[in-house]
């Protein structure tokens, strides 16, 4: 009879194109994966795949077994899922997407606890500022903020995405600590510009009783990363406006201070992200589980809440 393995790696090489997108999606190497269809081709006793150094296609046989296994694939996947949780058993790779600095600073420090209750995970990390496509990639689950839900993709809110604006003591040494966003205009700005439409980010800022300010910096320094942009005005190079997750243990720590501190920037929530199945995947499931208990043990939603300074 043959194996899950070697069917998941013929379909996603079907799907994919490739024994090395396949291998980042199944969280092997190329070299398994390869091998995983050249045994299912021996025990079959046909060729699935013309192979060249450019492309993989598939065969004539290879399209009919295709066609056959894959509306199947998936159930099996879920059942073997709902068995494994049904058992109290989460194991296997577990592929997540996050921002580095959040990633390291909030998430990281999750994992000694999940990973003594659950030793059969391995956790697949990937830092990275940008939206990864969670079905296509083959990502289990992602946290961040603005990700917009293709078809099969959940979220779960964990808390606000805040904008405030910080400097350091001593860039501040000397001047006039600005009350409200107007008075930013009047400091070297520290500003993001946006990699999808190239224009430097500016934001709307509101208080408490819903007054609203556009807040346009001055263009002192240009990046395109919310954690070089944290730690420019660690340096003293002047005032930017950040997520309070970014800023966070560096207000805790005094090395820098809030500006207009009633007011801010909303730019959604911080949510996690995964495929919304009918039978979840253990390792998913008590992943997810284990953050939004975490999230909510910690109060980081109110921690986060720049509203609230």
């Amino acid at each position: 009879m043959e194996t899950l393995a070697n069917l998941e790696s013929f379909v996603r090489s079907a799907e994919q194109g490739g024994f090395s997108p396949a291998a980042r999606q199944l969280g092997l190497t190329p070299a398994a994966v390869s091998r995983n269809v050249a045994m299912l081709e021996r025990n079959l006793g046909v060729r699935l795949f013309h192979r060249s150094t450019r492309k993989l296609t598939l065969t004539e046989a290879g399209e009919r077994f295709l066609l056959s296994v894959r509306g199947n694939l998936e159930g099996l996947q879920a059942a073997i899922a709902n068995v494994a949780s049904e058992r109290g058993e989460a194991s296997g790779v577990l592929k997540v997407s996050t921002a580095l600095n959040f990633g390291i600073e909030y998430l990281l420090p999750l994992a000694p606890s999940l990973l003594s209750r659950h030793p059969g995970i391995r956790i697949d990390w990937h830092f990275e500022s940008r939206q990864v496509d969670l079905i296509a990639e083959g990502f289990d689950a992602a946290i961040g903020g603005g990700f917009e839900l293709s078809p099969g993709v959940v979220s779960r809110p964990l808390a606000p995405a805040h904008i405030i604006a910080v400097a350091s003591p001593r860039y501040m040494e000397g001047r006039r600590k600005p009350n409200d966003p107007t008075a930013l205009r009047e400091l070297d700005g520290i500003v993001m510009r946006s990699a999808r439409t190239g224009r430097v980010r500016t934001w709307t800022m509101r208080n408490a009783v819903g007054r609203e300010q556009t807040v346009e910096l001055r263009e002192h320094l240009v990046f395109n990363d919310p954690a070089a942009m944290t730690r420019a005005a660690l340096l003293g190079l002047g005032v930017t406006l950040v997520a309070v997750p970014d800023a966070l243990p560096h207000l805790e720590s005094g090395a820098l201070v809030r500006l207009a501190p009633r007011w801010y920037a909303d730019a959604g929530p911080i949510s996690i992200y995964y495929a919304s199945r009918t039978l979840l995947p253990a390792k998913t499931r008590v992943f997810v589980d284990h953050v939004v208990d975490a999230f909510q043990r910690e109060r980081l939603a109110e921690r986060f809440a720049g509203s609230l300074a």
